[in-house]
């Protein structure tokens, strides 16, 4: 069996790797827990609102979910999207 030289440059080669493929693992896994999709409860406890609030932001479209039977679904990469959309950057 051959022996097998590692150099430096393939250690850094290797760390980017994984770091883009840690990266990708993260951006697919969003949401506590890795969890695509959250109840009310979840998006409530994730943007600290009450129900409320919640129930105006789905009334006025600024929130987008998905009922099935009577369970309200969210896409945690939506709501993140709508974070994005609103950011306010204040100028000093």
């Amino acid at each position: 069996m051959g022996a097998t030289i590692i150099t430096t440059e393939d250690l850094m080669e290797f760390k980017m790797e994984l770091l883009e493929d840690i990266k990708e693992l993260l951006h697919n896994n969003e949401g506590p827990s890795g969890k695509r999709w959250l109840k009310s409860k979840e998006v409530r406890e994730l943007l600290g609102i009450s129900p409320g609030t919640l129930q105006n932001l789905r009334i006025n479209g600024t929130l987008p979910y998905t009922r099935i039977g009577g369970v309200l679904y969210y896409d945690h990469g939506e709501i993140m999207e709508v974070l994005e959309r609103n950011k306010v950057n204040p100028r000093f």
